[in-house]
Protein backbone atom coordinates (compact mmCIF):
# COMPACT_ATOMS: atom_id res chain seq x y z
CA UNK A 1 0.00 0.00 0.00
CA UNK A 2 1.05 3.42 -0.56
CA UNK A 3 1.01 6.59 1.47
CA UNK A 4 -1.32 9.25 0.24
CA UNK A 5 2.30 11.14 -0.43
CA UNK A 6 2.64 8.63 -2.96
CA UNK A 7 5.83 7.17 -1.02
CA UNK A 8 5.45 3.65 0.34
CA UNK A 9 3.49 3.01 3.55
CA UNK A 10 4.89 1.32 6.59
CA UNK A 11 2.02 1.61 8.90
CA UNK A 12 -1.35 1.15 8.49
CA UNK A 13 -3.49 3.31 11.43
CA UNK A 14 -6.57 0.93 11.98
CA UNK A 15 -8.04 3.42 14.17
CA UNK A 16 -8.26 6.14 11.34
CA UNK A 17 -7.92 4.12 8.08
CA UNK A 18 -4.51 5.60 7.33
CA UNK A 19 -2.29 3.82 5.43
CA UNK A 20 1.54 5.91 6.29
CA UNK A 21 5.38 6.21 5.07
CA UNK A 22 7.90 6.51 7.71
CA UNK A 23 8.19 10.57 7.24
CA UNK A 24 3.83 11.25 7.58
CA UNK A 25 4.30 8.83 9.82
CA UNK A 26 6.79 10.70 11.97
CA UNK A 27 5.00 14.06 11.54
CA UNK A 28 1.80 12.68 12.50
CA UNK A 29 3.14 11.31 15.58
CA UNK A 30 4.64 15.15 16.36
CA UNK A 31 1.36 17.06 15.19
CA UNK A 32 -0.68 15.01 17.49
CA UNK A 33 1.77 15.79 20.63
CA UNK A 34 1.75 19.41 19.75
CA UNK A 35 -1.85 19.28 19.41
CA UNK A 36 -1.93 17.29 22.89
CA UNK A 37 0.12 20.70 24.43
CA UNK A 38 -1.66 22.91 22.57
CA UNK A 39 -5.38 21.97 23.46
CA UNK A 40 -4.59 21.09 26.66
CA UNK A 41 -1.85 24.31 27.47
CA UNK A 42 0.48 22.31 29.36
CA UNK A 43 2.80 24.81 29.16
CA UNK A 44 3.87 28.02 28.19
CA UNK A 45 6.80 29.54 26.52
CA UNK A 46 9.59 30.32 28.79
CA UNK A 47 8.96 27.46 31.11
CA UNK A 48 11.50 24.96 32.56
CA UNK A 49 10.73 21.67 31.83
CA UNK A 50 11.89 18.27 33.60
CA UNK A 51 11.53 15.26 31.94
CA UNK A 52 11.52 11.91 33.92
CA UNK A 53 13.28 9.36 31.83
CA UNK A 54 14.14 6.10 32.49
CA UNK A 55 15.99 4.72 29.13
CA UNK A 56 12.60 2.83 27.59
CA UNK A 57 10.89 3.87 24.38
CA UNK A 58 8.39 6.39 26.06
CA UNK A 59 10.71 8.34 28.31
CA UNK A 60 13.31 8.82 25.33
CA UNK A 61 10.28 9.69 22.44
CA UNK A 62 8.79 12.12 24.90
CA UNK A 63 12.66 13.62 25.70
CA UNK A 64 13.00 13.73 21.53
CA UNK A 65 9.67 15.39 21.09
CA UNK A 66 9.94 17.64 24.02
CA UNK A 67 13.79 18.72 22.16
CA UNK A 68 12.52 19.16 19.00
CA UNK A 69 9.50 21.65 20.55
CA UNK A 70 11.50 23.34 22.24
CA UNK A 71 13.70 24.20 19.38
CA UNK A 72 11.25 26.27 18.28
CA UNK A 73 8.55 27.27 21.08
CA UNK A 74 11.70 28.24 23.32
CA UNK A 75 11.31 26.49 26.68
CA UNK A 76 14.16 25.26 29.45
CA UNK A 77 14.56 20.92 29.20
CA UNK A 78 16.70 18.87 31.48
CA UNK A 79 16.22 15.04 32.23
CA UNK A 80 15.97 13.64 35.51
CA UNK A 81 16.72 9.89 35.94
CA UNK A 82 15.99 7.54 39.08
CA UNK A 83 18.57 4.83 39.68
CA UNK A 84 16.33 2.51 42.00
CA UNK A 85 19.07 -0.35 42.18
CA UNK A 86 18.09 -2.78 40.32
CA UNK A 87 20.68 -4.69 39.24
CA UNK A 88 20.76 -6.24 36.11
CA UNK A 89 18.01 -4.01 34.68
CA UNK A 90 18.47 -0.32 35.80
CA UNK A 91 22.17 -0.17 35.38
CA UNK A 92 21.63 -1.45 31.91
CA UNK A 93 18.79 1.17 30.33
CA UNK A 94 20.98 4.72 32.48
CA UNK A 95 23.30 4.30 29.61
CA UNK A 96 20.62 4.85 27.34
CA UNK A 97 19.62 7.82 28.90
CA UNK A 98 23.39 9.19 29.04
CA UNK A 99 23.46 8.92 25.21
CA UNK A 100 20.09 10.22 24.43
CA UNK A 101 21.13 13.71 26.89
CA UNK A 102 24.98 13.71 25.13
CA UNK A 103 23.05 13.84 21.38
CA UNK A 104 20.89 16.29 22.31
CA UNK A 105 22.88 18.34 24.83
CA UNK A 106 20.11 18.13 27.03
CA UNK A 107 21.34 18.40 31.00
CA UNK A 108 21.01 14.94 32.65
CA UNK A 109 19.89 14.56 36.40
CA UNK A 110 20.58 11.35 38.42
CA UNK A 111 19.41 10.26 41.59
CA UNK A 112 19.51 7.01 43.33
CA UNK A 113 17.39 5.08 46.00
CA UNK A 114 20.55 4.25 47.33
CA UNK A 115 21.94 7.62 47.84
CA UNK A 116 18.04 9.71 49.01
CA UNK A 117 16.81 6.66 51.46
CA UNK A 118 20.14 4.27 52.31
CA UNK A 119 18.40 1.73 50.56
CA UNK A 120 18.56 -0.23 46.64
CA UNK A 121 15.45 -1.36 45.46
CA UNK A 122 17.04 -5.11 45.51
CA UNK A 123 17.60 -4.61 49.19
CA UNK A 124 14.16 -3.63 49.93
CA UNK A 125 12.98 -6.51 47.30
CA UNK A 126 15.07 -9.17 49.58
CA UNK A 127 11.96 -8.62 52.68
CA UNK A 128 9.42 -10.86 53.07
CA UNK A 129 6.73 -8.33 52.57
CA UNK A 130 3.19 -8.52 51.91
CA UNK A 131 3.18 -4.98 49.83
CA UNK A 132 6.03 -6.04 47.63
CA UNK A 133 8.71 -4.25 45.47
CA UNK A 134 6.69 -2.21 43.35
CA UNK A 135 4.58 -0.46 46.21
CA UNK A 136 7.45 1.14 47.75
CA UNK A 137 9.54 1.89 44.52
CA UNK A 138 6.17 3.67 42.95
CA UNK A 139 6.20 6.04 46.40
CA UNK A 140 9.90 6.32 46.42
CA UNK A 141 10.04 7.31 42.59
CA UNK A 142 7.26 10.05 42.95
CA UNK A 143 8.82 11.19 45.83
CA UNK A 144 12.09 11.79 44.26
CA UNK A 145 10.67 12.94 41.02
CA UNK A 146 8.58 15.96 42.37
CA UNK A 147 11.27 16.74 44.95
CA UNK A 148 13.86 17.05 42.71
CA UNK A 149 12.02 18.57 39.69
CA UNK A 150 11.13 21.23 42.42
CA UNK A 151 14.69 21.88 43.50
CA UNK A 152 15.71 21.95 39.78
CA UNK A 153 13.06 24.84 39.46
CA UNK A 154 10.67 22.86 37.42
CA UNK A 155 7.65 24.31 36.35
CA UNK A 156 6.51 21.26 34.84
CA UNK A 157 7.51 17.51 35.09
CA UNK A 158 7.17 16.07 31.97
CA UNK A 159 6.18 12.35 32.35
CA UNK A 160 6.25 9.50 29.32
CA UNK A 161 2.60 7.56 29.63
CA UNK A 162 0.87 6.75 26.79
CA UNK A 163 -2.64 5.75 25.61
CA UNK A 164 -2.15 1.68 26.70
CA UNK A 165 -0.90 3.02 30.11
CA UNK A 166 -3.61 5.82 30.72
CA UNK A 167 -6.53 3.59 29.33
CA UNK A 168 -4.95 0.00 31.75
CA UNK A 169 -5.20 2.27 34.70
CA UNK A 170 -8.46 3.82 34.20
CA UNK A 171 -9.99 0.20 33.45
CA UNK A 172 -8.22 -1.02 36.60
CA UNK A 173 -9.36 2.14 38.92
CA UNK A 174 -12.63 1.20 37.73
CA UNK A 175 -12.67 -2.63 37.94
CA UNK A 176 -11.03 -2.48 41.96
CA UNK A 177 -13.75 0.48 42.84
CA UNK A 178 -10.85 2.46 43.22
CA UNK A 179 -12.20 6.00 42.10
CA UNK A 180 -11.22 8.41 44.35
CA UNK A 181 -7.91 7.73 41.85
CA UNK A 182 -10.07 9.67 38.74
CA UNK A 183 -9.84 12.94 40.03
CA UNK A 184 -6.12 12.83 40.06
CA UNK A 185 -5.48 11.65 36.12
CA UNK A 186 -5.81 14.22 33.48
CA UNK A 187 -3.86 15.64 30.82
CA UNK A 188 -2.34 18.21 33.58
CA UNK A 189 -2.57 17.66 36.95
CA UNK A 190 -1.78 20.18 39.90
CA UNK A 191 -1.61 18.52 43.39
CA UNK A 192 -3.14 21.19 45.81
CA UNK A 193 0.40 21.94 47.55
CA UNK A 194 2.70 24.99 47.06
CA UNK A 195 5.70 22.03 46.94
CA UNK A 196 4.04 19.73 44.45
CA UNK A 197 5.62 20.41 40.79
CA UNK A 198 2.44 20.15 38.17
CA UNK A 199 2.67 16.57 35.77
CA UNK A 200 2.00 16.55 32.11
CA UNK A 201 1.46 13.56 30.26
CA UNK A 202 2.29 14.66 26.15
CA UNK A 203 1.91 10.95 25.02
CA UNK A 204 -1.18 9.85 27.10
CA UNK A 205 -3.27 10.26 23.38
CA UNK A 206 -0.59 8.25 21.24
CA UNK A 207 -0.62 4.49 20.99
CA UNK A 208 2.13 2.11 22.50
CA UNK A 209 2.75 0.94 19.33
CA UNK A 210 3.00 3.76 17.52
CA UNK A 211 5.68 5.11 19.83
CA UNK A 212 7.97 1.86 19.50
CA UNK A 213 7.58 2.85 15.66
CA UNK A 214 8.31 6.42 15.74
CA UNK A 215 11.68 5.31 17.87
CA UNK A 216 12.80 2.48 15.30
CA UNK A 217 12.15 4.85 12.22
CA UNK A 218 13.69 7.92 14.28
CA UNK A 219 16.81 5.89 15.36
CA UNK A 220 16.19 6.73 18.77
CA UNK A 221 17.86 3.39 20.51
CA UNK A 222 15.74 2.50 23.70
CA UNK A 223 16.41 -0.08 26.74
CA UNK A 224 13.84 -3.07 25.31
CA UNK A 225 13.98 -5.09 28.91
CA UNK A 226 11.00 -5.35 31.38
CA UNK A 227 11.56 -4.39 35.17
CA UNK A 228 12.02 -7.83 36.77
CA UNK A 229 9.63 -6.47 39.21
CA UNK A 230 7.11 -5.54 36.91
CA UNK A 231 4.59 -8.35 36.23
CA UNK A 232 1.16 -7.85 38.02
CA UNK A 233 -1.33 -10.52 36.31
CA UNK A 234 -4.20 -8.07 37.00
CA UNK A 235 -2.65 -5.18 34.53
CA UNK A 236 -1.73 -8.21 32.24
CA UNK A 237 -5.05 -9.08 32.19
CA UNK A 238 -6.34 -5.47 31.31
CA UNK A 239 -3.93 -5.16 28.84
CA UNK A 240 -4.75 -8.54 27.20
CA UNK A 241 -8.73 -7.77 27.22
CA UNK A 242 -8.06 -4.07 25.73
CA UNK A 243 -5.56 -5.08 22.88
CA UNK A 244 -8.12 -7.62 22.04
CA UNK A 245 -11.13 -5.28 21.56
CA UNK A 246 -8.20 -2.49 20.01
CA UNK A 247 -8.06 -5.71 17.28
CA UNK A 248 -12.02 -6.27 17.08
CA UNK A 249 -13.13 -2.65 17.53
CA UNK A 250 -10.29 0.01 16.32
CA UNK A 251 -10.55 3.10 18.86
CA UNK A 252 -11.40 1.18 21.49
CA UNK A 253 -8.81 2.57 23.73
CA UNK A 254 -9.12 6.39 22.35
CA UNK A 255 -12.74 5.85 23.11
CA UNK A 256 -12.48 5.07 27.03
CA UNK A 257 -9.69 7.65 27.53
CA UNK A 258 -11.94 10.22 25.58
CA UNK A 259 -14.93 8.86 28.10
CA UNK A 260 -12.91 10.20 31.09
CA UNK A 261 -11.67 12.99 29.83
CA UNK A 262 -15.27 14.08 29.34
CA UNK A 263 -16.43 13.07 32.63
CA UNK A 264 -12.41 14.47 34.77
CA UNK A 265 -14.10 17.56 35.33
CA UNK A 266 -17.05 16.35 37.47
CA UNK A 267 -14.30 13.65 38.84
CA UNK A 268 -12.20 16.23 39.82
CA UNK A 269 -14.56 18.10 41.94
CA UNK A 270 -16.86 15.32 43.28
CA UNK A 271 -13.14 13.44 44.00
CA UNK A 272 -10.89 16.44 44.92
CA UNK A 273 -7.80 15.40 47.16
CA UNK A 274 -8.06 15.76 50.42
CA UNK A 275 -6.25 18.41 52.02
CA UNK A 276 -2.49 18.30 51.90
CA UNK A 277 -0.23 19.80 54.56
CA UNK A 278 3.42 18.60 55.02
CA UNK A 279 5.46 15.87 56.65
CA UNK A 280 6.41 16.10 60.39
CA UNK A 281 9.46 14.64 59.67
CA UNK A 282 10.49 15.05 56.38
CA UNK A 283 9.07 18.62 55.42
CA UNK A 284 7.49 17.27 52.09
CA UNK A 285 3.63 16.97 51.27
CA UNK A 286 1.35 14.85 53.14
CA UNK A 287 -2.18 14.09 53.76
CA UNK A 288 -1.36 12.44 57.30
CA UNK A 289 0.79 13.47 60.43
CA UNK A 290 3.80 11.64 58.03
CA UNK A 291 3.87 10.79 54.81
CA UNK A 292 3.81 7.48 53.11
CA UNK A 293 7.48 7.60 52.23
CA UNK A 294 8.47 8.20 55.93
CA UNK A 295 6.31 5.39 57.14
CA UNK A 296 7.71 3.10 54.34
CA UNK A 297 11.41 3.93 55.41
CA UNK A 298 10.21 3.53 58.95
CA UNK A 299 9.08 0.11 58.21
CA UNK A 300 12.29 -0.91 56.17
CA UNK A 301 14.50 0.05 58.75
CA UNK A 302 13.03 -2.16 61.37
CA UNK A 303 12.66 -5.26 59.04
CA UNK A 304 16.44 -4.85 57.85
CA UNK A 305 17.77 -4.01 61.03
CA UNK A 306 18.94 -0.37 60.28
CA UNK A 307 16.25 1.82 61.72
CA UNK A 308 17.75 4.68 64.13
Amino acid sequence: MQCKCGHKAVYFRRYSGQHLCSKCFSRSIFKKFKDIIRMNKLMERGDRIVCGVSGGKDSLVLLYLLKKLSEKFQFELSALTIDEGISGYRDLSIPFVKKACSDLDIELHIRSFKEEYGYSLDEVASMDDRLGACSYCGVFRRNILNKHARELGADRLAMGHNLDDESQVILMNLLRGDVSRFGRMGTFYRDVHHKFIPRIKPLREIPEKEIVLYAIVNGIDFDFEECPYAPEAFRDDIRDFLNMMEEKRPGTKHALLKTYDRLYPLLNQTFAPESISTCGNCGEPSISLFCKKCEMLEDIGKKLGKAD
